[in-house]
């Protein structure tokens, strides 16, 4: 069965799209095939793997498929990365929560969609808008968990437990299965206030917090606006090894087996990850 994971925060400029994508990219290199899903109306994840919103085959995105014009399988694109494709979003999106409030079952509509291309992907990934609206609240209510990227800087916990009470009410009402993936850390810089904001959010959320940290890096920056995933566009930075961790981190919580040989020393080489990192 496949993992359906919902990446969520209600604040923007936290890493939400970056980790959606980068992690996204880490498990199809795993070589566990992945479904990344442009929930946000900027459509910032399609653009960052390198599809052109305007140029989508047929003018089909997920809007149309939340909306019943068009199946999840009939959007879905190939990306560069083997074994990753994408339900890409398009400007359609913005009006999505509006045309679906009076929509039956709206809050489900992802998960319908989703049921005809659920058994072929190991994990699906969903990035949602930096909101929770009608839009997040579907991707909770399709998701098996929900990871929440944390940026370390001041203010970071605020509105934190929003998101975990709205969870909790997904969970009571719409979602039972919904659990907590974990709340990654990122943007970590090397100033001293963002090691104590890691250091009060460990002591506060305890095992919540994954042990992978993703640190600020000017590759993960960049990346985007060249349309490629870090493992694709810098694959010895600091931010890819640290988007590989965290994949590994995803994989053994979820899987009794070990980890496979893609993270190890031949494989890792031919991208410019060495086997020391």
């Amino acid at each position: 069965m496949s993992r359906v994971i919902a990446i969520v925060n209600q604040k923007g400029g936290v890493g939400k799209t970056t980790t959606a994508v980068n992690l996204a990219a880490s498990l199809a290199f795993a070589e566990r095939k992945t479904l990344l899903i442009d929930l946000d109306p900027q459509g910032n994840a399609t653009t960052a793997l390198g599809i052109d919103r305007t140029q989508i085959k047929d003018k089909k995105s997920v809007y149309h498929a939340l909306i019943g014009q068009a199946t999840l399988k009939e959007i879905l694109l190939p990306t560069e990365v083997d074994g990753l494709l994408l339900a890409p979003a398009d400007t359609h999106l913005a009006g999505a929560e509006i045309e679906l409030v009076t929509a039956f079952s709206r809050e489900s509509k992802l998960r319908q969609a989703l049921e005809e291309v659920r058994a072929e992907f190991d994990y699906i990934l969903i990035d949602c808008p930096p909101s929770i609206g009608l839009l997040s609240v579907n991707a909770l209510t399709a998701a098996d968990g929900y990871l929440v990227p944390l940026q370390t800087q001041y203010f970071a916990l605020e509105g934190l437990s929003q998101l975990l009470r709205t969870a909790d009410l997904i969970r009571q009402n719409l979602n039972p299965k919904l659990e907590e993936e974990g709340i990654v850390l990122t943007m970590q810089s090397y100033d001293r206030l963002s090691h104590e904001i890691e250091k009060d959010a460990r002591a506060n959320l305890g095992d919540r917090v994954l042990q992978t940290v993703i640190p600020k890096n000017v590759k993960l920056s960049e990346s985007p606006s060249h349309g490629k995933p870090i493992l694709l566009y810098d694959p010895s930075s600091k931010g890819c090894v640290a988007y590989f961790d965290l994949a590994k981190e995803i994989l053994s919580r979820h899987q009794a087996k070990p980890v496979p040989p893609p993270f190890s020393h031949g494989k890792t080489e031919s991208v410019g990850i060495s086997s020391g990192v």
